[in-house]
């Protein structure tokens, strides 16, 4: 059975606010929550950034709810840093949290004020990464001296069974490498076709574990309503790499999301006040295979959403799956 869950969005919503919508959520019937990991959002107008990792701990223990983060260590964080984290949230919540790994953006990343590096290192300085947090949470001793440095480091806390390191990609490519080392796969929704190439690209490259999509959604009861929120909070959300990648300011967003049309935020903003077409949607989500989808209102309010999706809309979609099976 395909697991719903909701997206926590740090760069929009008060984290306060944002611990009472996953509580809602549960109690709406939620499976599962994840969250983002942002210093910086994407627009001035989204207006918040929260620190993800402590605000995990608090979600955790407010909830029963299986949680995950997509984390880019490396520049930000030191790698030992969030094995750590991983670490310490795992053993003190054991089965219920996971963390994606990828190479982030400039947005968040310019602040230590070093160089941001080209692509295809920041991909080879992922992989030290990887290494070194399965290492540490291995309990091994670590020392390191690459694109990161890491000198006699142990985990002194640590699980009993280290939690899943997943990979986040967003090309075919990205896909085919997070094969090598991930144990399951992150993505963001995309048209169908893409989707599954992106499946496909991972299961065909060796890539194991469950598959988890992240669904950018807007609904409201009326669409034109629906259409004003996708508009005014995701118009900065539609470029495609490197640009996503590389600019390093809201203001410089802001600035080149100024003149979006509606109709592009459209097309990577699943937009409608109809519940049935949003489950329509989802369910070709979880026909592709992904064993996990996190639903991520982009919205500022959540509460309509949670209590309406809880009662209307995952009730629909558990229906369907078990009449197919």
């Amino acid at each position: 059975m395909t697991v719903f869950g909701l997206h926590a969005s740090h760069e929009q919503i008060h984290p306060a606010e944002l611990l009472r919508a996953v509580v809602r959520a549960q109690e709406a019937g939620f499976d599962a929550a994840m969250s983002s990991d942002h210093f910086s959002p994407w627009s001035s107008r989204q207006g918040q950034s929260g620190f993800a990792w402590s605000w995990l701990g608090a979600a955790l223990q407010a909830t029963t709810l299986p949680f995950g983060i997509v984390n880019a260590p490396g520049q930000r964080y030191h790698p030992a840093i969030i094995a750590q984290a991983i670490g310490t949230l795992a053993a003190m919540y054991p089965g219920r949290f996971w963390a994606a790994l990828g190479t982030g953006e400039a947005s968040n990343e310019h602040i230590t004020g070093a160089p941001w590096p080209r692509k295809e290192v920041r991909t080879a300085r992922l992989r030290e990464c990887v290494d070194v947090i399965r290492a540490l949470l291995a309990g091994e001793e670590v020392s390191h001296d690459g694109l990161v440095t890491v000198d006699r480091a142990r985990l002194w806390t640590r699980p009993d069974e280290p939690p899943a390191l997943v990979g986040a990609a967003v090309t075919e490519a990205t896909a085919r490498w997070c094969a090598e080392w991930a144990d399951g796969l992150i993505t963001v929704n995309a048209p169908v076709e893409r989707l599954r190439r992106m499946v496909d690209a991972y299961r065909d490259a060796g890539g194991r574990g469950r598959l988890h999509l992240q669904v950018h959604l807007s609904w409201a009861p009326d669409e034109t309503e629906a259409t004003r929120i996708a508009y005014e909070q995701w118009r900065s959300n539609v470029f495609e790499p490197p640009v996503c990648w590389d600019l390093e300011l809201t203001d410089h967003f802001d600035v080149v999301s100024a003149s979006v049309p509606a109709e592009r935020v459209a097309e990577v903003v699943n937009v409608s006040a109809d519940l049935d077409w949003h489950a329509a949607r989802l369910r070709e989500y979880a026909d592709l295979g992904f064993d996990e989808i996190y639903l991520h209102h982009v919205g500022q309010r959540q509460e309509a959403f949670v209590d309406t999706f809880g009662a209307k809309v995952l009730p629909e979609l558990r229906t369907s799956a078990s009449g197919q099976g």
